[in-house]
């Protein structure tokens, strides 16, 4: 397992990366309406980091996934393939967001909730927002990656959801997906020491239902077994002396 901790200058740069992810983020937010279709979703993303932005998709032909984005609709997991499917009223859908800019990636995802939002999709997500933020508390320096998977599935499992453990968070920096991976359950103690420069994801993937999943034949997209709601929110982390910076937070989180 190589981990690398970032220089000060990489870790601006990182920073970088990451604010333009949110920003992403930000923008797409109005955009998600009953009768929009994922495809222009995703080309309006694309659109905005190419243009705007001047930067990369990472998404794009990364181990030949065909889009810029991924949306995840309902019992989709992750690795949605944007598509002319149109979001209907009371669907819930997770844009995930990956930015390259001067070599360096940031990652997050958010859910979003379309026209009247379904109850039991409100408290999904409301459970996997939590969990991150319970996951996140714990990435310090000097604990250990297993302290974060920990408290993660801790609060999933006491509000009767399931976690995924098939996918996981990753390291991340000039590549896309670094060690070391980052577990959403397990014990603590466990792992390795989480160290100042340290940057990863935290991505929990939630289901309403059972926590088994299955691949579908397009390779990517991955689904909820029993088809119960699923729900993920991510973000990349930078290890502190003193704790943690989360590059990828929104404008009303950085103002909140």
């Amino acid at each position: 397992m190589a981990i690398t901790s970032k220089t000060p200058a990489e870790q601006d740069l990182m920073r970088v990366a990451g604010r333009l992810t949110a920003d992403v983020l930000d923008m797409i937010g109005q955009h998600v309406q009953p009768g929009i279709s994922t495809n222009e979703l995703d080309q309006i993303c694309h659109d905005y980091i190419v243009e705007s932005q001047q930067a990369i998709p990472a998404p794009l032909n990364y181990r030949g996934f065909p889009k810029s984005t991924c949306t995840s609709i309902n019992h989709v997991v992750c690795h949605g393939i944007p598509s002319d499917k149109k979001l209907r009223n009371g669907d819930c859908v997770n844009i995930d967001i990956t930015v390259i800019k001067d070599g360096f990636h940031g990652d997050s995802s958010r859910m979003f909730h379309v026209g009247k939002p379904n109850v039991q999709a409100q408290r999904t997500a409301q459970v996997a927002f939590d969990a991150l933020w319970h996951g996140i508390d714990q990435a310090l320096p000097g604990a250990h990656l297993g302290d974060i998977g920990h408290a993660i599935q801790k609060h999933i499992e006491t509000h009767h959801c399931s976690v995924v453990r098939e996918y996981c968070g990753h390291g991340i920096g000039r590549g896309f997906h670094e060690d070391p991976q980052v577990l959403h359950y397990g014990l603590p103690k466990s792992g390795i020491e989480i160290v100042p420069g340290m940057t990863f994801t935290i991505e929990p993937m939630v289901n309403a239902g059972k926590r088994h999943v299955r691949l579908m034949p397009d390779g990517w997209t991955v689904v909820t077994k029993d088809h119960s709601l699923s729900a993920q929110w991510e973000h990349t982390i930078l290890i502190t002396e003193d704790g943690n910076e989360v590059l990828t937070l929104g404008a009303t989180e950085r103002t909140a």
